[in-house]
């Protein structure tokens, strides 16, 4: 996107944009959005959170400490990378059946597919609902994704 010269409207854009995909859609949405770096120093812009234009209300409840640091950046990157490697790791150390049941627990003694695992089972070719029924083939396939 290209700003005006005074930088504003960025922002303010992106936000309304992913606010009218979620009402839109009905779908939970987010956007990642970063302090302006070089606004605050030329006093072309006010900060994030309410500096400029536009507020986020309440201020207080908003600082998640936007700074356009590449470090934040790193940051996260690493925790997403470490929380996929620990999940690869257990998942190829644990039995089908331990991940089934940590998929498909039992609550109050019985055992029952939620409502986003039909879809699951659709796109794996069982038309079985009852967790109880399936197989040690389609429980690994359940399990795996196919994998």
């Amino acid at each position: 996107m290209t700003p005006t010269p005074f930088g504003e409207g960025k922002s303010t854009t992106t936000i309304g944009v992913a606010q009218a995909m979620g009402a839109h859609l009905k779908k939970n949405c987010f956007a990642c959005i970063r302090q302006p770096s070089q606004g605050p120093t030329f006093g072309i812009k006010g900060g994030a959170a309410g500096g400029g234009y536009s507020q986020v209300i309440p201020m207080e409840e908003f600082n998640l400490h936007l700074t356009g640091d590449i470090h934040a950046i790193t940051a996260s990157n690493n925790l997403l990378a470490a929380a996929i490697d620990t999940r690869m790791f257990h998942e190829s150390s644990q039995t089908d059946e331990a991940l089934f049941n940590r998929l498909v627990p039992e609550k109050n003694g019985k055992r029952e597919f939620c409502n986003i695992m039909f879809g699951r089972l659709k796109k794996l070719g069982i038309d079985k609902t009852d967790p109880n029924e399936l197989t040690s083939e389609e429980i690994s396939k359940f399990a795996r994704f196919g994998h």
